[in-house]
């Protein structure tokens, strides 16, 4: 029989070999902190852009040279609309002017809805040489562009000149329990109304008067 031959050679000797540990990677896979870098980086951006102050458009009244300061002051009553804001997000509303010496103009009540003073604005700015639709029509000639920007901005102050004396005024009064959020709500409703003459002033203590009475029989 063939013999089995267990000598591995080397005079007989197993040799046992070693098994070298191998050598663990040092190096870091950067990959997930340059993505979530990139994400900090749009996030940044993205809040910082959305977060810069918006300019707001405000059309204020043109000087008149030729009128004295108490012609200047004067403001026809019949086209005077008078809004005082106050808490709640509510308006109040009237007509001409609230003298304490005289039977006090009846006091409407109403807020920033589209079928809140909004309307009542683009009824009474349609009265006076139906403005709101005028300007209206023409705005969409610009979006179209039919009419020049500039153009645009040269009509509507010819037309405003023209009408002066019988366009729709409004007086912003905001009073002690309005909120800044209550102005900047009035001043897009001038705009969105085509509001040509407005002022912002203080609510008189007749009118604080007018509304403490209105809220106590409401």
């Amino acid at each position: 029989m063939a013999e089995l031959n267990t000598d591995e050679g080397g005079g007989g000797k197993k040799k046992h070999s070693k098994q070298r540990a191998k050598k663990s990677s040092t190096r870091i896979d950067m990959t997930p902190m340059v993505d979530l870098g990139f994400l900090l980086l749009t996030f940044f951006i993205l809040t910082t852009t959305f977060s810069k102050p918006k300019a707001m458009e405000i059309n204020m009244p043109v000087k008149d040279k030729d009128l004295t300061d108490a012609e200047k002051n004067k403001v026809p009553a019949e086209h005077t609309l008078n809004m005082i804001l106050t808490k709640d997000n509510v308006v109040y509303w009237y007509f001409g002017v609230a003298d304490p010496n005289k039977p006090l103009p009846a006091l409407n009540k109403s807020n920033f809805s589209k079928d809140g003073i909004r309307k009542v604005l683009i009824a009474e700015n349609n009265k006076r040489h139906n403005a709101f639709k005028q300007i209206e029509d023409w705005k969409k000639e610009v979006a179209a562009g039919k009419l020049e920007e500039a153009d645009y901005k040269e009509k509507v102050k010819a037309f405003r000149a023209q009408y002066k004396t019988s366009s729709l005024i409004v007086l912003l009064k905001p009073d002690k329990d309005a909120k800044y959020k209550n102005v900047v709500d009035a001043l897009d409703e001038m705009a969105i109304c085509n509001i040509g003459s407005y002022a912002l002033l203080e609510a008189n203590q007749v009118e604080d008067m007018m509304v403490a009475n209105a809220n106590t029989y409401k």
